[in-house]
């Protein structure tokens, strides 16, 4: 006999109140609200409802990807139940975030690599599929991240990517939701490059909890689909084959997407080479390589050309570090000149090679000449 559906949304509704992840998440207070206010929640499921209610905590996350979804499942019984309730509810948080100056506009689980590369890559509910890439940092990635669901998810692709006139394709990948109801988030990206969304902003086809695109408009989503191809390779897992396939994306890169609708852009400056020096009120260095003991060597001076402190070490890193903490450096440029000659040094160190310390490149300083450019008194002149 078939079950009556109130009482399969009470069984579903118990079941996530009594899980600690769903006090947190979303999708169960969203569902409980947007239940509350129907017919049946106001009556039937009211008592229900409100100890629902009572188990919420400060929201975390719009949706974990569990696998087997309570919310999502009482949702869906409500929807076929009561058709004529449930197109007008929010039966999934929708609140996209507020946009921020940069790129990504948008926050999210991803991590960004490169700007100016050409893919952008979505591992569905692979959370460690993602960190894994990350690490790996595969040529032509622009950014990598998860993906959980099929309305805010998809939205926030959009919007970030539309915002990065360099990335041209959408690489999808992971495991997608694995049960018949749910977000399904990779199977509903896959119906908008296939069959776009409907009147009503909805993704034709897509077989995900609710798959409403509600805060991008009908221009973006049509300029997201001319911006990116998407290669769709969801249930792939393997790193070596992922990142072939990034490469291979790469290697037929069209260029940037010329047809802008967003006004946010990052600005691109040219640098101009320096045309005077400033000189570090904390004083100058003097960096070479002791070839017998294999240590980089730095004497700082202070700027009446007095020696007042020696670090040695093995690596640049831990040699600048030092330096910064002991207050030597009180110049960006200063300290960006420092980096650069410690990396020469251990070069040279390592290749047992010659190497001479190099001035800073200020050609119209007339009181600077040798050394780090710091002081006429510089024993590296």
């Amino acid at each position: 006999m078939t079950q009556n559906p109130l009482d399969t949304m009470r069984e579903q509704i118990e079941t996530a109140a009594s899980l600690a992840k769903c006090h947190k998440c979303g999708c169960f207070q969203q569902t409980t609200e947007a239940l509350a206010h129907t017919e049946p929640g106001k009556q039937e499921l009211s008592g229900l409802l409100e100890r629902a209610r009572s188990t919420f905590v400060e929201k975390q996350y719009d949706c974990l990807g569990c696998a087997v979804c309570y919310p999502a499942i009482a949702a869906n019984v409500f929807a076929e139940a009561y058709p004529e309730q449930s197109e007008s509810l929010d039966l999934c948080p929708t609140a996209m975030p507020e946009e921020r100056p940069g790129w990504p506009p948008l926050p999210g689980e991803y991590q960004v690599a490169r700007y100016a590369a050409p893919v952008a890559v979505v591992t569905l509910n692979s959370e460690a599929l993602a960190e894994q890439l990350k690490g790996k940092q595969p040529e032509g990635m622009a950014v990598v991240g998860p993906m959980h669901t099929e309305n805010l998810g998809i939205e926030r692709v959009i919007q970030n990517i539309l915002a990065n006139p360099n990335i041209r394709f959408l690489l999808v990948c992971g495991e997608d939701t694995q049960q018949a109801v749910g977000h399904l988030p990779g199977q509903s990206l896959e119906s908008l490059f296939k069959y776009g969304i409907d009147d009503n902003m909805r993704i034709a086809k897509a077989q995900g909890k609710r798959p409403y695109l509600k805060n991008v408009t009908r221009e973006q989503v049509q300029t997201f689909l001319e911006q990116v191809e998407l290669v769709s390779s969801i249930g792939l897992t393997d790193i070596e084959t992922i990142t072939d396939q990034i490469r291979a994306c790469a290697a037929r890169n069209p260029g940037p997407f010329e047809k802008q609708i967003e006004t946010r852009k990052i600005e691109v400056v040219r640098a101009q080479d320096a045309e005077r020096f400033v000189a570090d009120a904390a004083g100058f260095f003097v960096i070479y390589p002791d070839e017998k003991r294999g240590l980089l060597i730095v004497e700082h001076y202070t700027p009446t050309g007095v020696l007042d402190c020696i670090i040695e070490g093995k690596a640049p890193m831990a040699i600048y570090m030092e330096a910064i903490d002991r207050q030597l450096i009180s110049r960006l440029d200063h300290a960006a000149y420092v980096g650069r000659e410690l990396d020469r040094a251990y070069n040279a160190l390592a290749a047992g090679e010659p190497y001479v310390q190099d001035r800073v490149p200020y050609p119209n300083e007339k009181t600077q000449s040798g050394g780090c450019g710091c002081d006429s008194s510089c024993s590296a002149a």
